[in-house]
């Protein structure tokens, strides 16, 4: 068979191809998902009564707003990985935001150090957390999912770890809305040890979740 023959009838057996929308705009649809599942756990718990006080403190807002910045760039880092087109270095965009949610927690820690001691630094058990920030991740998580299946399966585990960070620091940051624990270590180990655990777990059964696509 001549080449151009073999190509006119492998083109004519091609089913139509809807193409994936570029990641910007995914990402606010994950958003238009995200923002009323989080609006709605809130709600159902009740904001915390102190929310405007603290929303007013400066360290608060900056940890906040650090937790919706890694929680936006896990996700849009996430819906690039799939994209062969698009530059690996676009996986390390949740870092900075990252690493400035955590200098927030440690420089309350330290602060709380200095004037305290080491009595202000003592741990209790917050086991509310791990199923609270779950809670508030799930339907974050089930959406980058459905997002991320539509798309390749090239860098699927970089993918998952990016989206279950995305989907861990969003529920991490509905937490903050009606949890009224404060104390900055208290928030370093259990808050942000269940981000941890959620983004690890993602990572580990995420792959296998993308494989199974018809």
């Amino acid at each position: 068979m001549r080449t151009e023959r073999l190509a006119e009838e492998l083109a004519a057996g091609l089913a139509p191809v809807r193409r994936l929308r570029p990641p910007g705009t995914r990402l606010l649809l994950w958003l238009a998902v995200a923002l009323p599942a989080a609006v709605a756990v809130v709600l159902a718990f009740g904001p915390r009564p102190d929310l405007a006080r603290v929303l007013a403190r400066p360290g608060f807002a900056i940890e906040l707003a650090a937790a919706l910045l890694t929680a936006f760039a896990a996700a849009y880092a996430a819906l690039c990985a799939g994209l062969p087109d698009r530059p690996g270095w676009l996986l390390l965009l949740p870092l900075p935001p990252l690493a400035l949610w955590l200098a927030t927690l440690g420089r309350q820690c330290l602060e709380v150090w200095l004037r305290l001691g080491p009595e202000g630094l003592r741990v209790t058990s917050d086991a509310m957390c791990l199923p609270a920030i779950a809670l508030g991740g799930i339907a974050p998580a089930l959406a980058m999912v459905a997002m991320l299946r539509r798309g390749g399966r090239f860098r699927a585990t970089p993918a998952c770890l990016c989206g279950g960070l995305a989907a861990a620091s969003f529920g991490a940051a509905a937490l903050r809305f009606y949890h009224t624990e404060d104390a900055a270590l208290m928030v370093l180990v259990w808050q942000m040890g269940s981000v941890a655990l959620l983004t690890l777990l993602a990572t580990a059964i995420g792959p296998a979740m993308l494989a199974r696509r018809a």
